[in-house]
């Protein structure tokens, strides 16, 4: 089993970067290869380990969007995406429990209720792999990666209560209520707790490596050990990468230079093997359906897939709208959103791999050694939703993006608040770089032509801001200062990239001097195509 992982690892990041490469969504065509692949005649499904997901994939990937979503932006947004991360899962789950109670004759309700909560939760991966890719808005993406962060937690733990009773035994509404209270704020302690400490240690040791390999292992540990004392490992991780994130701008920049590449490779690499592992599921989950009605799972398939995505739609644009009637203060202090916006968000909830980890979970005797009421109908039911929601959303969304015209207005604010930015930090440079020279008892020439390069190239940075704002090509004004000044430098870097590379082959740099110079050469293109 460990070899057939792995080689679907190696798969899963080779058909993502031919996906990539064609500008493909990587998301869709993995689960397509993974249906196809799993469709074969012969070919033996790929055993799917609950634990694999919650606790190897799910950890780092909470990790990564927490640690680049906004703090400030989520705080500004807490209603809404309480209402989608808490409400909306909630809502999903009992109206998702009453279909499938009455359109799955072997389903008790408790047995239901479990696999609405399966189902509630849209997925991290998805929403965060899809958005990027369509570009949207940063209002929308803010509230699909806040839902996306913390949806988890409410869903796993009604998936816990309602699996208790399930399985026989006890649960009622209060001991349920105390077990997400508890969850919730276990998991925000830990958080909390951890994500200073870890922020105390990175620091102390102060060494870009050590505190990169800290930040990979840290949500592994942070997620069992809120597990572990009966919190919620999904926020815990959640707040943990929130802090670390808000202070990482006191670290070094080798520090968030080699983060930042590290988070990006890993994100890549775990989110295109968990949607090629849920394609791969297919021959698993017919497997378990031998003697059950086609007819049934035909009209329980349909009837559980279209309230996933009736209860959304409805949820999104009902709280969308009302607590505005209701609220002066909601009307006042935040801005009406367009129909367009509503139901991107609303069209926006691709279920993924975290409901397919719970439905395996799901034990096949209950406490009494009787079967599972309906096991094999509940995991494939969840199939249906993940892959239809997959598939349907993720084909759409991009056609619906460009009807409803929701476009992306954020690169040209961004760029006047970057350029305004930069003109203030100009200020402030040469501010600081007049009180160095004042300083200075005896200015030799050399401290004044060092003065003059570094107003030269402060003047250069603060020009290049406001060019890009305006967005005026060569043609129109000719090559600027700062675009002269970045085209040589770089065609010196090359120059120089070339020889040092030329040295090392012949014999008079190893390669370890020749990986210093080039990290150097590296960081400094790096800060030239700041674009």
């Amino acid at each position: 089993m460990g070899a057939s992982l792995l080689a679907v690892l190696v798969v899963s990041v080779l058909l993502a970067g031919v996906a990539r490469r064609f500008d493909i969504s990587a998301p869709l065509a993995l689960v397509v290869a993974g249906l196809l692949a799993g469709s074969i005649p012969g070919l033996k499904g790929i055993e799917f380990e609950p634990n694999l997901v919650l606790f190897v994939i799910l950890p780092p990937l909470l990790w990564s969007a927490g640690l680049e979503s906004s703090y400030v932006n989520l705080r500004r947004n807490v209603r809404p995406i309480g209402l989608l991360a808490v409400g909306l899962p909630l809502a999903t789950t009992f109206a998702v429990g009453v279909v499938a109670f009455h359109t799955v004759p072997e389903l008790t309700i408790a047995a239901a209720l479990t696999l609405g909560a399966i189902v509630a939760p849209p997925d991290a991966v998805s929403a965060a792999a899809i958005g990027r890719r369509l570009g949207l808005p940063r209002q929308i993406m803010t509230l699909l990666g806040g839902e996306s962060l913390l949806n988890d937690a409410t869903a796993l733990t009604a998936y816990k209560v309602a699996l208790l009773a399930a399985i026989g035994t006890a649960a009622t509404w209060s001991s349920g209520l105390t077990t997400f209270a508890l969850a919730a704020a276990g998991g925000a302690v830990v958080g909390g707790a951890m994500g200073w400490l870890i922020v105390a240690i990175r620091s102390w040791f102060d060494d870009p490596l050590v505190e990169s390999a800290i930040g990979l292992v840290a949500p592994f540990f942070i997620y069992l050990l809120a597990e572990e004392v009966h919190g919620s490992g999904v926020i815990a991780v959640v707040v943990a990468a929130l802090i670390i994130g808000q202070r990482s701008t006191r670290a070094s920049y080798a520090t968030r230079l080699q983060d930042g590449a590290v988070w990006r490779a890993v994100q890549f690499v775990l989110e295109s093997f968990a949607f090629l592992l849920i394609g791969l599921q297919l021959p698993t989950v017919v497997g378990e359906l031998t003697g059950i009605s086609a007819m049934i799972l035909a009209t329980a398939s349909a009837a559980v897939l279209a309230t996933v995505i009736g209860v959304r739609i409805i949820w999104v644009f009902t709280f969308a709208y009302l607590p505005r009637m209701l609220s002066p203060r909601i009307r006042r202090n935040e801005p009406k959103p367009t129909a367009a916006q509503v139901f991107i968000v609303a069209w926006a909830g691709m279920r993924g791999v975290v409901s397919l980890a719970a439905a395996f979970a799901v034990p096949v005797t209950t406490a009494s050694g009787a079967e599972f009421p309906g096991r094999p109908q509940l995991v494939f039911l969840t199939f249906v939703v993940v892959v239809g929601t997959l598939l349907l959303h993720g084909l759409t969304l991009p056609w619906l993006i460009k009807v409803l015209d929701v476009q992306n207005e954020d690169a040209a604010r961004d760029a006047i608040e970057e350029a305004a930015a930069q003109t203030r930090a100009a200020k402030a440079a040469s501010d600081r770089l007049d009180e160095l020279l004042a300083e200075e008892r005896a200015q030799s020439d050399v401290h004044q032509r060092a003065a003059t390069i570094l107003r030269s190239w402060n003047t250069r940075r603060q020009n290049a801001a406001w060019e890009r704002r305006l967005g005026r090509g060569d043609d129109e004004i000719g090559e600027s200062p700062s675009a002269a000044f970045k085209r040589l430098r770089l065609e010196m870097l090359a120059a120089e990239r070339e020889a040092f590379i030329a040295e090392r082959d012949s014999g008079h740099i190893d390669d370890e001097v020749l990986r210093s110079v080039l990290h150097g050469l590296d960081l400094e293109e790096a800060t030239l195509n700041r674009d």
